[in-house]
């Protein structure tokens, strides 16, 4: 294991840490997308299923379990626990738009034929897409709070670490996996104009908004 992904676990875990403090701290979820936090847990429930037949370290098996419990965490607090402050009108997205072609993409392009690796790699296509709820309720509300760009920033830094990881394990231990790596580099473009964006506004202590779409 290298430094990277250990940066990019951290940051990751960073990430989800930020936005249950923000729910529970200021008791609301106004301005999270439930949706994509749904597939979130459904990216960590279908990648993590080899708890239960492989075990690679303590730090993984750990790892894997904390976002697990804080991806279900999340899913209740934005729908049973603060549901009332959930902001439905605005969470918008239709999901099918993105589990469809997903399930059929990891039928066609997977590894191995295996049910395992099948939801691995449904996993993986799923990941890459399931901020895109989230990035769309910030572009039809037009704003965010500060403390939801920080999740998103770090989140978003997660997949760059994770592309550093990859190319280091490509030039140390000539290991390329072609569906994690374009997966990974999809997530990160969605990620491009947010970061220029935190950077510009929210680092200088300003408010990022965006145009209302028309």
């Amino acid at each position: 294991m290298n430094v990277f992904r250990i940066l990019g676990d951290v940051s990751h875990l960073l990430a989800i840490i930020i936005l249950l403090l923000k729910i529970q701290k200021s008791k609301s979820c106004a301005g999270i997308s439930g949706k994509s936090q749904i597939l979130f847990a459904l990216v960590f429930t279908t990648r993590y299923l080899d708890l239960f037949t492989t075990f690679i370290s303590v730090y993984n098996t750990v790892m894997k379990v904390i976002f697990l419990i804080c991806a279900y965490v999340t899913v209740y607090m934005i729908y049973v626990k603060f549901r009332k402050t959930f902001d439905s009108e605005n969470d918008s997205f239709r999901l099918e738009f993105l589990l469809v072609p997903v399930t059929g993409l990891s039928f066609l392009e997977n590894h191995s034929f295996t049910p395992l690796e099948i939801l691995w790699t449904f996993s993986i296509y799923l990941e890459s897409v399931a901020i895109l709820p989230q990035l769309f309720m910030i572009s039809k509300t037009g704003e965010a709070e500060t403390i939801t760009t920080h999740y998103l920033f770090f989140l978003g830094l997660y997949r760059a670490l994770y592309i550093a990881n990859w190319v280091w394990r490509y030039y140390t231990e000539n290991f390329y996996d072609q569906i994690a790596v374009v997966s990974g580099v999809v997530q990160t473009i969605f990620y491009c104009d947010f970061f220029y964006l935190y950077i510009t506004k929210v680092l200088k202590g300003k408010k990022l908004s965006l145009p209302m779409p028309v």
